[in-house]
């Protein structure tokens, strides 16, 4: 991504030659954000393949300020990834490349337990958050998808009612111990062992991420 022109290229050999749906990045640049118009190029180009974009909190802001207790993992890498989120809604990259599809790791980070407060910020202070972004932030909810990885049933409910329930893909977080592999846990266990619709399990642990994807059954079977 600090590439720009090569990272072009490569998004383009990843889709029309090695025939990949599309790429994961990071949530940020050496901690530049998404929106910065260095990137526009890597932007316009993935918008005209219509290619998906994973994004996974890295290099956490603030990192050296809170090592002790593993918060860089527990409080750095959700609000890295509404960072991602924030910076694509107001600096209005999600408006002008609608082709994109992006989907945000777990469960979008804190961005759903803080969309009231970001939403506020859009109305009180559009001298600020408003620059860009003439939308309301809580309209671009159901735009994107995120995965599933809240480790919380109630919290699972939150992020439907949020963004939709077919925008919310099966999440593993794979190979680290903040995803569901721990103390016998696997991929989807909480979405088979929660209280919602056989049909909607079904979208979580499944559709949704073939409709992310851009595939259906025949790729596998």
């Amino acid at each position: 991504m600090n590439f720009v022109e090569e990272a072009v290229k490569e998004l383009d050999r990843c889709v029309n030659e090695l025939g990949l749906p599309g790429v994961q990045i990071g949530s940020n640049v050496n901690q530049i954000n998404l929106s910065d118009p260095t990137f526009e190029p890597i932007w316009e180009k993935a918008n005209e393949l219509g290619c998906c974009i994973f994004v996974h909190p890295w290099e956490m802001m603030g990192k050296p300020d809170m090592e002790k207790y593993w918060l860089p993992w527990l409080v750095g890498m959700p609000g890295e990834t509404s960072r991602a989120i924030c910076s694509l809604i107001f600096g209005n990259v999600l408006e002008r490349y609608q082709n994109i599809k992006w989907c945000f790791a777990h469960a979008g980070g804190s961005f759903p337990a803080t969309i009231g407060r970001i939403e506020h910020g859009w109305k009180v202070r559009p001298d600020l958050c408003a620059i860009d972004c003439k939308r309301n932030p809580t309209e671009y909810c159901g735009q994107f998808w995120i995965d599933s990885i809240t480790h919380d049933e109630d919290m699972l409910k939150k992020c439907i009612s949020l963004v939709g329930e077919d925008k919310i893909c099966l999440g593993s977080d794979y190979p680290f111990p903040l995803g569901e592999l721990e103390f016998g846990h696997y991929p989807g266990k909480l979405i088979e062992n929660s209280s919602l619709k056989s049909e909607l399990k079904r979208k979580l642990l499944w559709d949704n991420a073939m409709s992310f994807l851009g595939l259906d059954e025949t790729n596998f079977f």
